[in-house]
């Protein structure tokens, strides 16, 4: 990566007359954000992102303490990462590559399972695990350097569209014009909503509680899930140095008992689950981390672009989508909105301007098979799991292990699961 000026915080003009002009602006300050904003000033694009947090400076993730957001990146994130030249600048120590994966059904059965093999495949790995602040570190110091990228400490208050792109206006007085409007603003994106954009949601009455825990027995660089009877999922994910991650969907009242557990609590739930099958595989557990829990939902746009009559507004990461995290492909998923809209803005028509329709809308017919593809099977599992009758349990559980005898039907998931996406 070549030196060049380092950006600082940008502060726009407050005089309406002097409103700037700019190709890109990226509203949002999560991972998807700024890849997305890193990777439009890589392709020579004049771009801003816009956050309140973006003054708050992402540490170096350094200790035996983990963060408490860690995420499964697929080989699609790790080439898109690799594109922005973030990859290989990680510390690969907090990194942990996933070979297998082991999943389980309810009723405690040998052959009540899923396995997943990176080898059997004929990759490298299935995944990495790792700590969102590893991922935004790095891609905070990658925009330090990046000349065609600025970054704003504030947020936007008003968007208005108009034919030849869209105008910000900021809550600190200034405003800009942007000829494309990315937003990267969350869940409950307000760009989304200004737009016009509608957007379906459903409460799966669930809440994830998550911790990091430190084991007796080694991994195996495996990733293990259970599913267990009356819906609740715990995944572990493992960890370098005999770690794993635990991800544990249950009902919120459950998991505000969880919360209060001490360490005996803890080593009685694990005993009792699935006739003791997480301490069987991975010995003892010791927190290693402070419990938090989030309320689990889905969530999708009705469409990826807007306005509907001129669209200049993209939505992508949260914005566009949510899902249930059994499948780990949440944030996996906004990275290949980014990576999709990476390579269609840099292989456009030398005729086409950046906020072409054409160029829009192959972004969302791409996206949207996709998003709706993934969200249909992590919703439809997510349900045949919660169900309660004796004869979908049954059902379930033998379907897992007719897909395990099936090699045909474990390369289609994995080769879903690698989330391969062009991003020349």
């Amino acid at each position: 990566m070549s030196e060049v000026r380092q950006n600082t915080l940008g502060k726009l003009p407050k005089n309406n007359a002097q409103i700037r002009s700019v190709d890109v602006a990226v509203v949002g300050g999560g991972v998807v954000g700024k890849a997305c904003a890193l990777g439009l000033a890589q392709l020579g694009l004049q771009t801003i992102q816009i956050a309140p947090d973006l003054a708050q400076a992402v540490p170096t993730p350094e200790g035996v303490q983990w963060g408490q957001r860690i995420y499964a990146f697929s080989p699609g994130t790790q080439k898109l990462l690799s594109r922005l030249q973030i990859w290989d600048a990680l510390d690969y120590g907090r990194l942990q590559a996933v070979r297998d994966m082991r999943i389980f059904g309810d009723r405690g059965e040998e052959l009540d399972q899923l396995h997943l093999s990176a080898f059997e495949a004929g990759v490298p790995q299935l995944a990495w695990i790792g700590e969102s602040n590893l991922i935004e570190h790095m891609l905070d110091q990658a925009a330090r350097f990046q000349n065609k990228l600025e970054r704003i400490h504030d947020a936007v208050k008003d968007i208005v569209v108009d034919t030849d792109g869209a105008t910000l206006h900021l809550t600190h007085g200034s405003a800009l014009h942007a000829k494309l409007v990315i937003a990267a603003d969350g869940a409950h994106s307000p760009i989304r909503n200004a737009v016009g954009i509608v957007a379906s949601e459903e409460s799966y009455s669930q809440n994830a509680v998550v911790a990091n825990w430190t084991c007796t027995h080694a991994h195996l660089e495996t990733a293990y899930q259970w599913f267990l009877p009356g819906g609740d999922i715990i995944a572990m994910l493992p960890l370098p140095n005999k770690q794993v991650s635990m991800v544990w969907s249950t009902s919120p009242e459950k998991a505000s008992v969880l919360l209060q557990h001490d360490a005996n609590a803890w080593s009685q739930e694990f005993s009792s689950i699935a006739d003791g099958a997480i301490i069987k595989t991975l010995g003892t557990l010791t927190l290693n981390s402070s419990p938090a829990t989030f309320p689990l939902r889905k969530m999708r746009a009705s469409r990826f672009i807007g306005p509907i009559d001129q669209p200049k507004v993209v939505l992508v990461g949260d914005a566009a989508h949510v899902i249930h995290p059994l499948a780990g492909q949440g944030l996996n998923l906004g990275l290949r909105d980014v990576a999709t809209l990476l390579h269609i803005l840099g292989k456009r028509e030398s005729f086409r301007l950046l906020n072409d329709q054409v160029l829009l809308r192959r972004y969302e017919r791409e996206r949207q098979g996709d998003t709706a593809a993934i969200l249909w099977v992590t919703d439809k599992l997510k349900k045949l799991f919660s169900a309660s009758s004796g004869t979908e349990r049954q059902l379930r559980n033998w379907g897992l292990g007719m897909v395990n005898r099936s090699q045909f039907i474990k390369q289609r998931l994995i080769e879903r699961a690698l989330g391969d996406v062009d991003v020349g």
